[in-house]
């Protein structure tokens, strides 16, 4: 068995790219469908780019349906995870460009944010966690995560 692909419904592809943009995701493939009145995004984590051009590493798809649509219970989906370099410097980015960290890395280890679309992201620190850090070690946790 083979881990593929985690398809997330976006309302607003352009302001779902950016939000994974930020992350530093890449976009692999991009599929219309006029008939079906949909568009697919693949996009992979900057390590996984080459092996997932081949169909070899795990992907995310965005799928936007073109009429509009409401969507609920993000939550209800749990959580895409990702290990990064440097959760601190990650979150910093996120937040200067107006992402919410709803569980803030006050541990040096993880952190949650959501996509525009409420889906919750877990980033976890690689390797070792980093030494606490302010203003991460006494920022409260705000909305859900």
């Amino acid at each position: 068995m083979q881990y593929l692909h985690t398809m997330i419904r976006v309302s607003n592809l352009d302001e779902t790219l950016h939000f994974f943009n930020l992350l530093g995701m890449i976009e692999i493939s991009r599929k219309s469908n006029d008939k079906g009145r949909f568009t697919l995004v693949f996009l992979a984590a900057p390590e996984d780019q080459a092996r997932a051009r081949e169909d070899k590493a795990p992907m995310i798809e965005l799928t936007y349906n073109w009429d509009p649509e409401e969507y609920t219970g993000g939550r209800n989906f749990g959580h895409l995870a990702y290990r990064v370099d440097d959760i601190y410097a990650l979150c910093e980015k996120l937040q200067a460009n107006g992402i919410t960290i709803n569980r803030p890395p006050r541990d040096g280890h993880m952190a949650f944010i959501r996509t525009p679309d409420g889906i919750s992201i877990e980033l976890l620190q690689k390797g070792e966690a980093l030494p606490a850090k302010e203003p991460w070690a006494s920022m409260q946790n705000e909305g859900s995560w």
